[in-house]
């Protein structure tokens, strides 16, 4: 979920994601290299390779979600509480900050390339994992193995994709690539619960049939991958790794740390799609179809990535003041279709939740990091992602250990009032703190050229 980044939060200060601060190119001795000699790698050209990362990326993050309309099947499996689905589904953000902060920017030095197929091969074996094993210790290692590729391809792929549509249209501004960025993010996650649940619901084996199918596509798309170009220097002198470094903008605390909360609680809306969405289904709204649990979380994160993509010409400001009644809205839905069993309701609460939570994390990512100065603004946004990802986890486990003691309708509605609360202080916070949109706004469109 983390592609979107307006400033590439995931890669250091010389990263070479950022063109206009350092611009990169393939080194000598792979460009000089008779093609003959690797008649394979770098066969395509910038724009084909732009193309081929970006739908591995949407197929990546798909893979990442195909266990979301399954959770019920593996609850009839193996008898698993709602407790266990929640810590499944926080194991896999563990990975995934895990993989953020240890090697997400390793691609600065070892190449986009290399790392972005190996991230892809990784989440092939996570696909292997669900298939060979059938057992709750299977599906924990296999969520982790998921969560540590989609730290490693998100980071390496947002700045891939922003350097290869720089080296294919060296006059644009870069906008295309942002926005496929953040469509392939949320669009891949929405997409891998829409696959998972139209086959289990149409096709046989559906705990393998799905992994099966994504896995071999990862496998053939890392191919494709090997054979785009690269657009990373390698350094002359050996580099010594160091974990992502993490910092807090002084000059700017009480803004920096609103955003991070709004940043937590947009997450947490988004890891209920992915966890319990279909436990309310089967549940409350008495629908046992895998199609249509897919469905309701591709609704969902489809919205909140073409809600981005639509508001993103707005001011950070008026995006944060619009997404907060658009998200309480979809709260609101949500517990009202729970509540009375009505599911056209749920349905379209889902979507305005998931278009409100979007708008939410965009904005506050935003102005989160305006604090930081140009040397330290990745060691900033690696701090609110990490709060993100902490809502991931944590809220949906705290969720699934009330589902455990009171009915559904309960859960949900605690759930969504401490959502809405913690949304209103923390994005009137931002929007109150003296910010000039129209600076930050031009100095982030200067740094995307």
């Amino acid at each position: 979920m983390s592609s979107y980044f307006d400033h590439n939060s995931t890669t250091p200060r010389n990263s070479a994601a950022w063109p206009a601060m350092n611009a990169v190119g393939p080194h000598p001795s792979w460009a000089t290299h008779p093609r003959h000699a690797r008649p394979w790698r770098g066969r395509f050209g910038h724009s084909a390779g732009y193309w081929i990362v970006a739908t591995a990326f949407l197929m990546n993050m798909a893979m990442s979600a195909v266990p979301t309309p399954l959770y019920v099947l593996y609850q009839q499996r193996d008898h698993l509480s709602s407790l266990m689905i929640t810590v499944i589904f926080a194991v896999y953000a563990g990975g995934v900050i895990t993989s953020l902060f240890l090697a997400g920017h390793v691609s600065d030095w070892l190449g986009r390339r290399r790392v972005m197929v190996i991230g892809l091969l990784v989440n092939a074996l996570s696909a292997l994992v669900f298939i060979v094993a059938p057992s709750l210790a299977g599906l924990i290692v296999a969520r982790v193995i998921s969560g540590i590729s989609v730290g490693l391809v998100t980071a390496t792929a947002t700045a891939y994709l922003a350097e290869l549509h720089a080296r294919a249209h060296p006059d644009a501004n870069g906008r295309r690539a942002q926005v496929i960025a953040i469509f392939v993010n949320l669009g891949g996650i929405g997409l891998g619960p829409l696959i998972a649940g139209l086959l289990a619901q149409f096709a046989p084996a559906p705990l393998v049939l799905p992994y099966l199918i994504t896995g071999l596509v990862l496998v053939a798309l890392a191919t494709f991958v090997l054979a785009s170009p690269e657009t990373v220097t390698p350094p002359s002198e050996h580099v010594q790794w160091h974990p992502q470094h993490v910092a807090v903008p002084a000059a700017a605390r009480g803004r920096y740390f609103a955003g991070a909360i709004a940043g937590l609680t947009a997450f947490s809306v988004f890891g209920v799609f992915s966890s319990l969405v279909p436990h309310f289904l089967a549940g409350s709204l008495g629908s046992s179809s895998h199609l249509l649990a897919g469905a309701v979380a591709f609704c969902a994160f489809a919205a909140g990535a073409l809600a981005q993509v639509a508001l993103s010409p707005l001011r950070t400001s008026a995006m944060l003041r619009t997404s907060v009644p658009v998200l309480i809205a979809g709260l609101a839905m949500l517990v009202t279709g729970i509540w009375f069993a009505t599911l056209v309701v749920f349905i379209i609460g889902g979507i305005a939740t998931g278009a409100g939570a979007g708008l939410v994390f965009r904005g506050a990512m935003v102005r989160a990091g305006e604090g930081a100065a140009t040397s330290s603004r990745a060691e900033v946004m690696a701090g609110f992602f990490l709060a993100s990802y902490i809502g991931l986890s944590l809220p949906v486990i705290a969720l699934g250990v009330i589902l455990n003691y009171v009915a559904a309708r309960g859960a949900i509605l605690a759930f969504a009032t401490v959502a809405a609360l913690a949304i209103v202080v923390s994005v009137k916070s931002i929007v109150t703190d003296p910010v000039d949109d129209t600076v930050h706004d031009r100095e982030a469109i200067d740094v995307r050229r």
